[in-house]
């Protein structure tokens, strides 16, 4: 009986030192016993529960641990990190306000300090404010972010809606604009729907591209300097101009990287015109509005930019027709500063689900006086003066002669200001 005793100490003791470690995939050996140090070996039923405990992952250090962990995060936690854990995120919508000058657009470009968006001071006042953990500051993702309208460098906004998720921390709004500078305003907020992206649920957007008067002074015998005023015959020719985009329209030649044939470089425009003008500090302006589903980089600056260079002599009307061809067109860009997102809007959503009794409508009527404001105190004395010291229009209005826009047009301009909508619109 002797020899089934020692084979169950030798197997107990290979146990005991060659155990396996589940995270490397095989056994740690160990090394010799050293004379004098042999520890009698453990009973046959402890070394096969050591065994099996092994075999199962379970490593009292790896438990210890992960306990120690747990408990340095609540010794790091503050009271208010402690509710705000117990909070549960909500969907939400916030409408901004902003002037772009001295950006990089709006979109965070997330590994890239030397360039400045609107998104890098929003998601640092979001994260100081306490209504987001720091983390979802490094991956906008976890909150899922979504903007409406990627504006470019130097764009403002003024009705500017992003979709989020946040706790919804008490006197949120203030929290917020405590962190901001005073040119980026958060002026209101809304539930939404768990599954709501305010870029795929915005139905149109509407810009405005504010523009000294001097742009539309025709090169040969009008005044090119703040001076001019804009005549009533030349506004109604700048809007039957304008009134040519109405409708579906191939604006390949309107941005960059889009060929003639994608069907990504047709969009549909609902309404384009521009207002009586108006006199800010001894200078005339006029705002030009465009709504549409959406729009590619650059469409809106280079729809402005062709329709100057036609009204000012240095293009021919035909020139418009020919640049929703396939063949390729020098369409002149404006300057991106008197570009401005004034508003987004969300029909069909308000529509499903604005009235069900659990939502309310993104209706920003309430906030308007606010929208207005802002607009007054921020953008447009942005707009007025940089225009007086950098004069970047008078500064693009001379480099139009350089463009090439003598190609023989296929067909004639459009003839009157109403162009057919696609079916399932309306104007």
């Amino acid at each position: 009986m002797a020899a089934p005793s020692l084979r169950a100490a030798a197997g107990a003791l290979r146990r005991a030192c060659g155990a396996w470690s589940p995270r490397l995939g095989r056994r740690l050996l160990c090394s010799p016993p050293m004379a004098g140090n042999v520890q009698a070996p453990a009973p046959v039923g402890a070394a096969r529960e050591q065994d099996r405990k092994a075999r199962s992952g379970w490593q009292g250090g790896a438990r210890v641990w992960e306990d120690a962990e747990q408990q340095a995060k609540k010794l790091r936690s503050s009271p208010d990190g402690e509710l705000q854990r117990k909070l549960p995120k909500r969907k939400i919508v916030l409408l901004m306000a902003y002037s772009g000058k001295g950006y990089h657009g709006m979109q965070r470009n997330v590994g890239s300090s030397q360039f400045k968006t609107i998104e890098d001071d929003l998601v640092s006042a979001l994260v100081l404010s306490g209504c987001i953990p720091e983390n979802h500051g490094e991956d906008m993702r976890k909150m899922s972010f979504q903007r409406c309208a990627r504006t470019d460098k130097g764009v403002s906004a003024a009705g500017q809606v992003v979709s989020l998720k946040v706790w919804l921390i008490d006197d949120i709004l203030e929290k917020i604009n405590s962190h901001l500078p005073p040119h980026i305003r958060i002026l209101g907020l809304k539930r939404v729907t768990g599954g709501f992206n305010s870029k795929n649920k915005c139905d149109a957007r509407t810009y405005f591209y504010m523009l000294p008067t001097f742009a539309f002074a025709h090169k040969d015998h009008d005044v090119q300097d703040e001076s001019y005023r804009l005549s009533a015959e030349t506004l109604l020719r700048v809007n039957r101009l304008l009134a040519c985009y109405k409708g579906t329209h191939n604006f390949h030649n309107f941005t960059s990287q889009k060929g003639p044939r994608e069907a990504s470089a047709r969009r549909y425009v609902l309404d384009m015109f521009c207002e009586e003008p108006f006199v800010r500090d001894g200078m005339e302006f006029a705002v030009i509005k465009v709504k549409g589903q959406s729009f590619m980089t650059h469409q809106i600056r280079k729809m402005v930019g062709l329709v100057v260079a036609i009204v000012k002599g240095y293009a021919p009307e035909s020139v418009l027709e020919r640049s929703w061809g396939e063949a390729k067109v020098d369409v002149p860009k404006a300057p991106g500063l008197g570009l401005v997102l004034e508003r987004v809007h969300f029909e069909k959503y308000n529509q499903r689900f604005g009235n069900d009794g659990l939502h309310e409508p993104l209706d920003w009527s309430r906030e308007e006086a606010g929208v207005t404001a802002f607009k007054e105190q921020h953008i447009y004395p942005t707009i007025i003066s940089t225009e007086r010291h950098e004069r970047s229009m008078a500064q693009w209005l001379s480099t139009l002669p350089v463009h090439d826009f003598n190609a023989t047009a296929h067909t004639a301009a459009c003839p009157d200001a109403k162009v057919p909508s696609p079916p399932g619109y309306s104007d």
